[in-house]
């Protein structure tokens, strides 16, 4: 097999090659130049950052046949053995599968024996976080006092896992992760000499993906570049490898909460489900695209920006964004991002942060509006006195209202029907023992729905009981797409609850607006049949008056 990755081959040989690390290089090199180098190394850092190649590289400048030199020269027998591996004094050793005591023994024993082929023997271990305890304590002498000729680079992505004692005999380097711009630029050098083209968005976006790591930058450009079949390789090949989605879809679904427009922001996440992206990697990306949004917002600055890429949709969502609800956002997506990770339905709980997002939005914006509806409801009721008083001025007092037709009020159309009539059958049955009943019951019953169907326990999670009959029950909800969520899992969640009241009941939803315009139609006609039944019915004491005197003795006063 000829074929070779792109992250193997354009693996750093030089340190001017180790991008995003100036801080480290320049240090190194200064201490090769002035012979001044230590015995021993700890390079920490993110995984993709350059800790292994800066390790290789170093054992090659200081047993370069040119040093001491800022840049090992990759040509003398020294560097190409090193960087082939044929040369046994340096040693890469991977400690997660060597990892014992005996093995770090094995290794204080050969210290002790002169380099074969180059000056110094340099020992590299990689992810040595991973050593037991027992392993960590057979290292430290050696590691304190090594011979002259021996020199140890630990490298790890975890340096809180190892223990005070070894990391206070090393130098210690923190690799940083590298950032978009320098992964673009050096991405862009590699697809240059490898011949390909690529358009600039898909290398922002490998970039973007990539979390500050070269590595996976050059894997993901490999994969992308495999799975294009044009000439070259665009934005959506690197989105379909990657399971993000671009980022004005993002912005797209960003704008359509902030609107309150729940089904179309539903639309579309279903819409990006069904193309298979990742809805980990989706959380992911709206959490740090809002991020960028936020700061954005308070420093104008390209630099602070992580993930997003300043175009306009951007800066108009930076302009028209609430900080506060971006808060919030950030915060209900961030529990969202934990929940998931013990779901095998993650979508179901990406929808509802989205709900819940939207759901804030419409809270924020009824509570701000009330003051402005009641200025409006003052004016119309103003101008409605004073059509009724030139009215009765038009008309000589008489106060007979104009011939023009009032005009009916628009009714939006509601996709959820409400089944009224049902309802109202419920409400002629309904009985208070009924209603306390299930209302006992309804927190234990919510928990085991939670272990049975995390599913159905998130679509009822902002229901409530409102009346009950001997086998129905009609349940509120805030917006009326709850009701839709709900009749999906109706059946299962019929099911249990029959099972805790212990007798079968029928769920009837309703959205809250609907059922306290309804109850207070059904309590109206109630009174108004009950005053109208007791007129019917006479007065106990006229009765009795009526056998004493009679009827034309008898004056009745009010």
């Amino acid at each position: 097999m000829s074929y070779q990755a792109l992250y193997r081959v354009w693996r750093p040989k030089t340190f001017q090659d180790v991008v995003g690390q100036s801080h480290i290089t320049r240090t190194l090199q200064n201490a090769i130049v002035q012979q001044k180098f230590s015995h021993a190394y700890l390079f920490s850092g993110p995984r993709g950052t350059g800790k292994t190649s800066a390790a290789k590289i170093f054992a090659k400048a200081v047993n370069c046949e040119r040093s001491p030199v800022r840049e090992p020269c990759n040509e003398c027998a020294a560097c190409r053995g090193i960087q082939d591996g044929s040369i046994s004094d340096v040693i890469e050793i991977d400690a997660a599968s060597n990892n014992s005591v005996e093995q770090v023994r094995d290794i204080r024993e050969h210290v002790n024996y002169a380099p074969s082929a180059v000056k110094y023997k340099v020992y590299i271990i990689d992810e040595v976080h991973m050593l037991s305890i027992s392993a960590f304590n057979a290292l430290l002498k050696t590691l304190e006092e090594p011979p002259e000729h021996v020199i140890f680079i630990l490298a790890t992505t975890e340096p809180h896992k190892i223990p005070l004692t070894i990391i206070s005999r090393c130098q210690r380097f923190d690799f940083k992760r590298i950032s978009q711009q320098a992964i673009v630029s050096r991405l862009k050098t590699i697809v240059e000499s490898e011949g390909v083209k690529v358009d600039e968005e898909a290398l922002l976006t490998v970039a973007l993906a990539a979390e500050g790591g070269m590595r996976d930058a050059l894997s993901l450009l490999d994969q992308a570049i495999s799975y294009s079949e044009n000439e070259s390789v665009s934005l959506d090949d690197v989105l379909a490898v990657t399971g993000s989605v671009s980022q004005k879809r993002l912005g797209d679904m960003i704008q359509s909460l902030n609107n309150r427009d729940s089904r179309e922001s539903l639309n579309m996440l279903d819409q990006a489900m069904q193309e298979g992206k990742d809805p980990g990697r989706l959380v992911f990306d709206f959490i740090y695209y809002l991020r960028d949004v936020l700061l954005y917002q308070n420093t104008p600055d390209k630099e602070l920006l992580e993930r997003a890429i300043p175009d306009e949709m951007f800066q108009n969502l930076a302009q028209t964004l609430d900080a506060d609800w971006i808060q919030k956002s950030i915060t209900i997506f961030n529990q969202c991002q934990q929940e998931m990770k013990w779901t095998t339905t993650p979508k179901i709980f990406l929808e509802i942060a989205f709900l819940k997002i939207v759901d804030n939005q419409q809270e924020k914006a009824e509570s701000g509006a009330v003051s402005s509806q009641l200025l409006k409801r003052v004016e119309q009721l103003e101008k409605e006195l004073q059509q009724i008083k030139q009215m009765d001025v038009s008309s000589g007092g008489t106060g007979t209202p104009s011939s023009e037709p009032r005009s009916k009020p628009l009714q939006r159309g509601k996709k959820y029907k409400v089944p009224y009539e049902r309802i109202r059958k419920v409400l002629d049955e309904a009985s208070k023992r009924e209603l306390q009943n299930i209302q006992s019951q309804w927190a234990a019953f919510m928990d085991s729905l939670k272990q049975n169907s995390p599913p159905a326990h998130a679509k009822l999670m902002n229901s409530k009981p409102r009346a009950a009959s001997e086998n129905s029950l009609v349940l509120s909800f805030k917006y009326e797409i709850h009701c839709s969520l709900m009749l999906e899992n109706q059946k299962t969640i019929e099911s249990l609850l029959s099972d805790f009241i212990g007798k079968p009941i029928a769920i009837i939803p309703i959205p809250e607006a609907d059922w306290t315009e309804l109850r207070e139609e059904y309590v109206r006609k109630q009174r108004q049949q009950d005053q109208g039944d007791a007129e019917e019915a006479e007065d106990p004491v006229v009765a009795e008056a009526r056998k004493l005197v009679g009827d034309e003795l008898l004056d009745i006063k009010d």
